[in-house]
């Protein structure tokens, strides 16, 4: 693990060298690539004085809140249908197709029509983010209790097991670890998509604020929100795997 961080944190730091040297050596560049230290200076700027009436605290909270109740839905209705969809064959045969033709969309295919039905608030924001991790959801559910061993689900029933108990009490907690990994790639697939989420009416949001920063050439305060965006995901992920671990200690050793 030790060796793996500074790994990681020297990745970073010859990243950031080689931004620095180049900076300094193309200064006429600095509108597409701007210093490290004007990014830093834009750091400290959104973080006490705000961008667009927001501190970036403000923004980031705002996406991550989208992105939580788009994720809680998305993963619950997702769970629900693919346990569905894996145990009643009309089902799979019906709702298939449809959910790995939403799976396949962009999210800006539907946004505009969400923005239709739902108005420019918060509304159309979480519906785009559910819509996009619950396909991923369920088609990872379906898969994972499809490939649960009929030797579980007939020795629980010849224990005693009641019928209507075997797809919660077996069959779900069997299919738990590529349950979870389904959802680790929904999160990061929802995460992707509140740029486009915020592109109407985003502010406060951090995809907001990057999109108000495109609007003006602010090349900096864009690298900031990517910055931040790439490393509250890599935070949320590393959350997701420690619940992985928790929740399924044994994948990976039966």
């Amino acid at each position: 693990m030790t060796r793996r961080v500074l790994i990681g944190v020297g990745a970073v730091v010859a990243f950031v060298g080689g931004w620095w040297v180049f900076a300094d050596a193309r200064p006429d560049l600095a509108l597409f690539v701007p210093h490290p230290r004007e990014v830093w200076h834009q750091l400290v700027v959104t973080s006490t004085r705000g961008y667009s009436g927001y501190l970036l605290l403000e923004h980031l909270g705002a996406s991550l809140r989208r992105i939580g109740l788009g994720c809680l839905f998305g993963t619950v209705g997702g769970v629900l249908l693919g346990l569905a969809i894996a145990l009643v064959p009309v089902l799979r045969a019906a709702l298939g197709p449809f959910i790995t033709f939403v799976r396949t969309l962009p999210p800006l295919a539907y946004l505009y029509l969400l923005v239709i039905w739902f108005g420019i608030n918060e509304e159309p924001k979480v519906w785009l983010l559910l819509i996009a991790a619950l396909p991923i959801v369920a088609i990872a559910t379906a898969d994972a209790v499809a490939g649960v061993p009929d030797d579980y689900v007939n020795a629980a029933r010849s224990l005693g097991t009641r019928r209507l108990a075997v797809p919660w009490r077996v069959v779900l907690p069997a299919a738990l670890p590529e349950i979870l990994t389904g959802v680790r790639l929904a999160v990061g697939v929802a995460y992707t998509s509140v740029v486009a989420a915020e592109t109407i009416n985003g502010v406060p949001g951090i995809g907001g604020m990057v999109r108000d920063a495109q609007r003006y050439n602010n090349t900096s305060v864009v690298i900031l929100g990517i910055l931040v965006i790439g490393a509250s995901g890599l935070l949320i992920d590393g959350f997701i795997q420690l619940a992985q671990r928790r929740l399924a200690p044994w994948r990976g050793r039966i």
